[in-house]
């Protein structure tokens, strides 16, 4: 399959609900899944190369796999929601919970791997580590990508910087891409064809001409009244929910991340699931895991039981 399906899930919420897209790859009652989620302002397509090398490696063994890459709500083809300061951890979570108790009825799942992204990491994190969900098995297998439950503050000023802060215009698809390629620096060399790739999702056309980003500016709102007080209060639900964490874990930092630092990551590897480390030079906060290097340690980590 050179191409995913978009499906959408109804979740609930405090103001009547909203639904969430899904971009599915694969075979559909694979019972093998894996979800890779996204980082704050970004979409499921980012995961393309990744799914398709996920496909690739399943049938080379033999295997069926489900990848699934969802566009957490407020972004790409998902609703918005209409009470902002729902653009939090349990409600993307609850969405989580939503999605896979909808597919698993739909087709039994017996493993359940996760990759995240920064957010779609902490995703992660919560849905691995918190004792009571009800998700359809335990996580197998977690790929934290540049993020761990130690967050550091300057990285959140800087991310206050800019999130709902983009023009509400573009003239040109071009444009938005120069525009966000400013934002994203730390995504490492990416070259100008696969950056217009990334950036083509995450744009939508005006009525009137032009282009708007697809992001609701308001997934900002809970961004913006976070404080360090805050922040360090999360940090602490957060290590113990990685303390808590059973699935075999693999960590990727890029060398320059402002957002995870070497002391994290080294704790992360003393504790909890004893993440195994790998950290990628010329990169920062995040990997985006299109690099043939990184995508080859990703599908290391995650290849199929009894596969070489």
């Amino acid at each position: 399959m050179s191409e995913p399906a978009l499906h959408h899930v109804s979740c609930p919420d405090s103001s009547g609900g909203h639904r969430m897209a899904c971009w599915q790859w694969g075979d559909a009652h694979a019972p093998r899944v894996v979800v890779c989620v996204h980082g704050l302002t970004r979409q499921g397509r980012d995961f393309d190369v990744l799914a398709r090398a996920l496909l690739a490696q399943a049938q080379a063994a033999g295997q069926g796999v489900r990848v699934l890459c969802p566009d957490v709500v407020g972004r790409g083809q998902s609703d918005r929601l209409r009470e902002p300061m729902g653009y939090q951890y349990p409600t993307y979570v609850a969405d989580m919970l939503t999605l896979l108790a909808q597919l698993h009825a739909q087709a039994p799942i017996t493993q359940l791997d996760w990759v995240g992204t920064s957010m779609g990491g902490i995703i992660g994190m919560l849905m691995a580590g918190m004792p009571g969900l009800p998700l359809p098995v335990p996580l197998t297998r977690l790929v934290l990508n540049d993020v761990g439950p130690g967050i550091e503050w300057s990285a959140i000023q800087r991310i206050q910087a800019y999130v709902g802060q983009a023009p509400t215009r573009f003239a040109t698809p071009q444009d938005a891409a120069a525009h966000l390629r400013t934002l994203s620096a730390g995504f490492g060399p990416i070259s100008d064809a696969d950056w217009m790739t990334l950036t083509q999702p995450m744009l939508k056309p005006l009525p009137d001409g032009g282009w708007c980003l697809r992001d609701d500016p308001a997934i900002a709102t809970p961004m913006l009244e976070l404080t360090a007080d805050a922040v360090a209060q999360g940090e602490a639900t957060l290590w113990q929910a990685y303390e808590n964490t059973r699935a075999a874990t693999l960590l990727l930092r890029g060398i320059d991340s402002d957002l995870l630092t070497a002391a994290t990551a080294e704790r992360m590897g003393a504790c909890g699931p004893r993440a195994r480390l790998v950290e990628f030079a010329g990169v920062g906060h995040a990997p985006m895991l299109i690099d043939d290097e990184q995508v080859r340690v990703v599908l290391e980590f995650l290849a199929p039981q009894g596969a070489a």
